[in-house]
């Protein structure tokens, strides 16, 4: 192949609209047209590759594409030798172009080569030498290895300032994955959906590869598969934990960045979307041909009949092709304009996202694409949910964030996407990107605040008590307003993204090293202590230190009200010796060690995360539906959430502002609002909770009536073992001895 300076430079067959003129190279590689097929008219809806008969009753698959701008569309068929056939689409309703090919049968892998100018200045990037993935497509073969031929541009074109201007008019069809016909014949008749009310749910984050990898009991055929998720030995461990839903990391189709590949490195954790309705083929056992498809429904299957919810991690906020110098793979080069969001400049790309692009909302055809992808999901997949990646990129109507948006105002009227879980992470990287507590009712956030201030309080870095008391609570100051309820806070102390449980009480550095980005990745903020040894270490006075952190941490989190989210492997104690960004570390580092459930000293850590799971469960106190009023509702003055001090009396105004280490919380089960399933009131025991940050022993001072006459103790952070309660009772007024950095548990017996 000619080096880029030494490709011909010709001016576009249409001049731009500004009179600048746009640049075409021609090089080697040059295909001609392999013969047309001829296609009959079919559909504009739906969009998409679907198999059907036509009316004469002969089978074949319609092909619809939104192509709003473009001057010509052919479909691209190839067979299993990469031979390709293309197919003129000639019908344009709507802006829609389409055609139905008789003979096409389920199996087929195609794509688009979609026709128009050669204008980056104005934001037009058509280019009919790119085979383009339809953004429809529900099963993709093959794999994005992006070699200089999948761009729209010559990438390597000496003045690189102008390199996105000069059209590459190189063929990538060998080099780019071909979406596959699928036909969908299933109507869910044998399943049932778990439906978990929200204020009874305990989600679950897990990576689909990265969670049975390790598996020693899933064969070894499966592992890293959906069918791997589906299998007993992983489902039985999420039963015994007790979680009631998985919010699995991004399964739609994902590229890899060029940065990743030339390092020797993939995109391990799948935020690079190019496939919206297409489960990733590298993640499935079965085969990439339409095979993935069944197997995803298989693995939703086999968790709904345990009794779990399915979750989906969405990124509809960017896509894999990046900025002007970045790939093209499908948007781009159907129609740059009406996808992505562009700058005055239309040359540059509108980035909310860091990722290089962010796509446009706000545009009706856009706006369609998500919703359709969101309903198929639902609908033909079984899914229950969504948690959408940077969601104020998508509550932007032209640039600020508007909670009146278009993409909020149609999922709350869409009559499927209102009744599934909807989980926004509230913030992108734009000006006014910050949105907790913002988004309208029917979704629920992250809520990182929580995760702040409970690191903050473990390692004794909160300048008072009053943000933990809001974060315990359910975060009132946050969430009470317009008819929202506790459980629209996601509480989490660690997520996929920053440290393990155990990293943070191990690391107070990050150590990312391992990404080749010379450790400059991952935040610096991650409010963590290691416990006075930076990683791993044989001081066994750390090593037992750490371990009660681990114990306080998950124990505070699973006694707070709101909705609690784990990290898979936090259970058990798993470590990326450090790494906060491990989004690259498709190996042991990002992987799942089961065998710390049999190593002694985190084997308790399971045992305690499962009994904590099993008492939330058994107690509605610990999960409520309304937030507390903090009002006594009878005559004795009990009210239904109370706080005090280490002296046994309530909190006054000075003591929330006072700097303080022991915070202690009532929780009254006589004053639980609502009703059960058959209308008789909800009541439940009534629990105290002493929370210890402080290095020494502290003296507490158990409250006595109204509270309470005798209290048992039901979990004690400060003991090693913890399958079983502690047990013994202590009688109201007593001074009780609470252990530096421990959490006290004590349920009211009288």
């Amino acid at each position: 192949m000619s080096s880029a300076a030494e490709q011909e430079a010709v001016p576009g067959e249409r001049a731009a609209e500004d009179g600048r003129p746009a640049v075409v190279v021609t090089g080697a590689r040059r295909a001609a047209p392999p013969p047309a097929v001829p296609a009959r008219p079919g559909t504009p809806v739906p969009l998409g590759a679907r198999f059907r008969r036509g009316p004469d009753g002969v089978a074949g698959t319609n092909f619809a594409l939104w192509a709003g701008g473009a001057e010509g569309v052919d479909l691209c068929l190839f067979d299993e030798h990469g031979g390709e056939k293309r197919v003129r689409l000639t019908e344009l309703t709507h802006e829609i172009w389409h055609g139905f090919v008789p003979g096409v049968l389920p199996g087929q892998r195609y794509g688009y080569r979609v026709h128009g100018r050669w204008d980056p200045w104005t934001g037009a990037r058509w280019n009919p030498a790119k085979l383009l993935l339809d953004p429809y497509a529900r099963a993709v073969d093959g794999d994005f290895v992006l070699p200089p031929e999948v761009y729209g541009h010559v990438r390597d074109w000496p003045e690189q300032h102008v390199a996105d201007t000069v059209r590459d008019d190189r063929d990538s069809a060998p080099y780019v994955p071909k979406g596959v016909v699928v036909h969908d014949d299933d109507d869910w008749s044998d399943d049932r959906r778990p439906k978990t009310p929200w204020a009874d749910s305990v989600i679950y984050e897990l990576h689909v590869r990265g969670f049975t990898r390790l598996h020693p009991d899933v064969p070894p055929e499966l592992r890293g598969t959906y069918a791997g998720l589906a299998h007993p030995a992983a489902v039985g461990h999420l039963t015994r934990l007790g979680v009631t839903a998985v919010e699995l990391l991004p399964v739609h189709q994902f590229a890899h960045e060029s940065h990743l590949l030339d390092r020797g490195l993939r995109n391990y954790w799948g935020y690079n979307s190019v496939g919206y309705f297409a489960p990733h083929a590298a993640y499935a056992a079965s085969g990439t041909t339409g095979e993935q498809v069944g197997e995803f429904k298989r693995m939703v299957r086999a968790l709904h009949a345990a009794g779990i919810e399915v979750i989906l991690d969405v990124v509809y906020n960017h896509t894999a092709e990046a900025g002007e110098l970045g790939p093209t793979l499908s948007l781009k080069g159907i129609d740059n304009r009406g996808y992505y969001r562009l700058q005055p400049d239309a040359r540059r790309y509108a980035d909310y996202t860091g990722c290089g692009n962010t796509l446009h909302v706000v545009q009706p055809q856009v706006l369609r694409l998500i919703t359709d992808s969101l309903r198929y999901w639902v609908t033909e997949m079984g899914v229950d949910g969504f948690r959408f990646d940077l969601a104020a990129a998508l509550a932007r109507s032209m640039h600020d964030v508007d909670m009146l948006s278009p993409f909020l105002a149609v999922i709350a009227q869409d009559p499927v996407l209102r009744r599934v879980k909807l989980i926004a992470e509230p913030w992108d990287v734009g000006s006014g990107g910050y949105q907790v507590g913002a988004f309208p009712p029917l979704w629920t956030e992250w809520n990182d605040r929580y995760r702040g201030a409970v690191r903050d309080f473990w390692r004794h870095a909160l300048p008072d008590v009053r943000e933990m008391g809001y974060r315990l609570s359910g975060s009132s100051d946050l969430y009470a307003w317009g008819g929202r309820r506790p459980y629209a806070s996601v509480n989490f102390v660690t997520a996929h993204d920053g440290f393990t449980l155990r990293d943070l009480v191990s690391y107070e550095r990050k150590h990312n090293e391992a990404n080749g980005e010379g450790n400059r990745d991952g935040s610096n903020d991650n409010r963590s202590w290691n416990c006075g040894a930076e990683g791993e270490t044989d001081d066994a006075g750390v090593r037992a230190l750490r371990r009660r952190q681990l114990r306080n941490l998950l124990t505070t989190l699973l006694l707070s009200t709101g909705v609690p989210m784990l990290v898979a492997g936090d259970e058990m104690g798993r470590t990326q010796r450090g790494n906060n960004n491990a989004y690259c570390q498709d190996n042991e580092l990002g992987w799942v060690d089961w065998s710390l459930l049999d190593d002694p000293d985190w084997r308790p850590l399971f045992a305690l995360t499962s009994r904590l799971i099993a008492l939330r469960h058994r107690h509605p106190v610990l999960r409520r539906r309304a937030f507390f009023s903090g009002r006594a509702h009878s005559a004795d003055g009990l009210r239904d959430l109370a706080w005090f001090t280490a002296r046994g009396t309530e909190m006054t105004e000075g003591d929330w502002y006072a700097p303080a280490a022991t915070l202690g919380m009532y929780l009254s089960g006589r004053d639980i609002p609502g009703r059960d399933e058959h209308g008789a009131p909800i009541t439940d025991d009534s629990f105290l909770a002493v929370l210890h940050a402080g290095e020494r022993p502290v003296r507490f001072a158990l409250p006595g009536p109204p509270w309470a006459e005798r209290y048992e103790v039901v979990v004690d952070t400060g003991r090693e073992e913890q399958a079983e309660a502690p047990g013994g009772t202590c009688p109201a007024g007593t001074e009780i001895t609470v252990e530096g950095r421990t959490v006290l548990l004590l349920k009211v017996t009288g």
